[in-house]
């Protein structure tokens, strides 16, 4: 028998209304400032929130930096009640590399982007159970096309590991991609046009070049 699938937006609504009246914390792993705008706009409502930008997938290094620095300047600038927080981690690459040794010829979207996943939602659960956050949570599922489902069974891992509580989600869900659209073009926030990793760049740079050639 076929289990049904799984409503991780419905689910992050009854967490939310469980903390009815209450403003817990919230560590937010975010993987570039476009898609958390929509995120921090939604949630900022609910959680007292800290960003963790922890993303050693990103290649090349200055492509790094300037992704970090738009993310801290969107929690700047960023109207709502408490002011959100940055938390910045460090750049170390060679921990995605090992992560991914073996998978680098998988494409997009499997196994190699499931390790990297687990990489970064490890590592957050591991800074939230540290710094005693009441959940954890990523910007990742807002994308169309990373599988919702996969994160969240990772983050329900790291979770379960960590002793922190996950909070589901399917932020693409009631047009929250198309909102962070917006709110990048509001806020003039920079978009890059590759997931973040070397792998997907050169997949990129190979599916533009072959649009030249038609």
């Amino acid at each position: 028998m076929m289990q049904n699938k799984r409503n991780y937006q419905k689910e992050l609504e009854q967490v939310l209304a469980g903390e009815k009246g209450k403003k817990p914390s919230l560590l937010l792993h975010s993987c570039c400032a476009p898609c958390s705008s929509y995120v921090l706009e939604y949630l900022s409502q609910y959680f007292y929130i800290t960003v963790l930008y922890y993303n050693p997938n990103i290649y090349p290094e200055e492509e790094y930096w300037k992704r970090e620095e738009e993310q801290k300047r969107l929690t700047e600038v960023l109207p709502g009640g408490a002011p959100i927080k940055f938390l910045q981690a460090p750049y170390r690459p060679s921990e995605f590399y090992q992560a991914v040794k073996g998978l680098e010829q998988i494409p997009e979207g499997g196994d190699r982007c499931r390790a990297c996943f687990a990489l970064r939602l490890n590592y957050t659960a591991q800074q939230a159970a540290k710094d005693n956050f009441d959940y954890f949570t990523t910007t990742l599922t807002i994308s169309p096309l990373k599988n919702a489902q996969a994160i969240n069974e990772l983050g329900e891992a790291a979770a379960g590991e960590y002793g922190v509580r996950w909070l589901p989600s399917d932020f693409k869900k009631k047009n929250g991609y198309k909102r962070s659209t917006e709110l990048s073009k509001e806020y003039g926030l920079y978009r890059q046009d590759y997931c973040g990793c070397v792998f997907s760049r050169q997949e990129r740079e190979k599916f533009l070049a072959r649009g030249k050639s038609l």
